[in-house]
């Protein structure tokens, strides 16, 4: 759940980035973007899936049948500190589909070099706009 919100704030920040771009084919690259965010975060999924596994150490064998996608029921750490790898693992794919699409959209869209504020710029724009969607007009 968490990265589908992550996923619909991206696309919406993509598309704001176009339309300030006035570079065409906006619904091509959206979509683009939203795959790519995609395709990461369900790879991410399942390489979390083989740590986790991994560190577990028994051997899985033939008839393992957990959900491909479910990180939370996996035993990882016990005792104190042992939230972190949950909250670590959950949050890594969803950041690395923003990383991903954050290349795409500087090195492509905007054509500019690789530096954090190029990568991240426009989301505070993108936050103010959600807010300010929220406002009603009064008559």
């Amino acid at each position: 759940m968490i990265g589908g919100v992550i996923m619909i704030l991206t696309a919406i920040w993509v598309y704001q980035t176009l339309i300030k771009a006035k570079t065409g084919n906006v619904l091509l690259w959206v979509a683009g973007c939203a795959i790519v965010f995609l395709v990461i975060q369900v790879m991410f999924y399942n390489i979390n899936i083989m740590i986790i596994d991994g560190l577990d150490g028994k051997d899985v064998g033939g008839e393992y049948d957990r959900d491909l996608t479910s990180v939370g029921d996996r035993k990882t750490q016990e005792g104190a500190g042992g939230w972190f790898m949950p909250v670590f693992f959950e949050l890594l794919p969803p950041f690395a589909g923003v990383m991903a699409v954050a290349l795409i959209r500087t090195q492509f869209i905007l054509k500019q070099s690789l530096t954090p504020a190029n990568l991240f710029s426009g989301i505070k724009e993108l936050f103010v706009s959600i807010k300010n969607s929220f406002k009603t007009s009064s008559n």
